[in-house]
């Protein structure tokens, strides 16, 4: 399938099959930007109050493709980035590709490098604490918000994306695929909480773990002898019983085990290095 400029590394050109759905990755944060109003002297009707409507610049294209390529776990901790490449294969200029990683480390889902080439943040143990206890608290909240504004059909589609993630475990070994369900599940439930100002907290910390979720869903092994989808369907059941708490509960755990699997992995690596 052809490729479109901006599709990011290892991007087929498919889109999720929810792309009508609100839960679609689509739909994250366009971050257009306010418009600025101005009225034209002598004329007092309505369209004066018009604000003129604008297209995303190229750099703002770059920044979503980037950004929703990170909190899908498109990119690896620890991936180096060097701007000449992002644009080759964006298919734009340096300067936009400049621009928008340099707000991605703005926002810490990125850092810089002493040769001027960007970097996914490493795997420390003091980083998976911190981004594991505030998603805890913050999306948490969010779920106990939603329990009362999610409907019947908003609960039928998170079931559908339930099964899909469940479809796609069982018949290929492609992380970045289960990432997009993922985050269609979370974001699915976070939307509906509606709250302008938890959201964009929540999509920060996505943006910073999304890496680590990829590197979680690698470990994976089912050795638990839990699916991966467990706590997904648990989170279901407390919706629908109108169980905030117990939304939230199971909210915590899945969050949990996904960090769980990597600080296991650090240990294994560090026990593994010699001193």
């Amino acid at each position: 399938m052809r490729r479109r400029p901006c599709d990011p590394p290892g991007h087929d050109g498919r889109r999720p099959l929810w792309d009508d759905d609100p839960t679609a990755m689509a739909e994250l944060s366009s971050d257009p930007g306010e418009p600025t109003r101005r009225p034209q002297p002598g004329r007092r009707n309505a369209l004066s109050m018009l604000a003129p409507v604008e297209r995303h610049t190229v750099q703002q294209r770059v920044y979503l493709e980037l950004r929703r390529s990170l909190i899908e776990g498109q990119f690896a901790a620890g991936e180096v980035m060097r701007i000449q490449d992002v644009a080759s294969r964006l298919g734009t200029s340096t300067m936009p590709v400049r621009e928008a990683l340099g707000r991605l480390v703005s926002e810490q889902a990125l850092e810089p490098l002493p040769n001027r080439s960007i970097r996914v943040p490493l795997l420390t143990r003091e980083r998976l604490d911190d981004l594991a206890a505030a998603r805890r608290l913050i999306e948490g909240e969010a779920v106990r918000l939603a329990v009362r504004r999610l409907t019947a059909d908003d609960i039928a589609k998170l079931r559908r994306i339930t099964r899909g993630y469940d479809e796609l475990t069982a018949g290929e070994e492609d992380h970045g695929h289960r990432a997009i369900y993922n985050h269609a599940f979370h974001f699915g439930i976070y939307r509906a909480a509606g709250s302008k100002v938890l959201l964009p907290i929540i999509e920060s910390l996505w943006l910073q773990t999304g890496p680590f979720i990829r590197a979680s869903a690698s470990l994976y092994d089912g050795a638990d002898g839990l699916s991966a989808t467990h706590h997904h369907w648990r989170i279901i059941a407390a919706l629908e019983e109108r169980d905030g708490e117990a939304a939230a509960a199971a909210l915590g755990e899945d969050v949990e085990r996904a960090f769980e699997l990597l600080r296991d992995r650090l240990a294994h690596d560090e026990a593994e290095t010699p001193t």
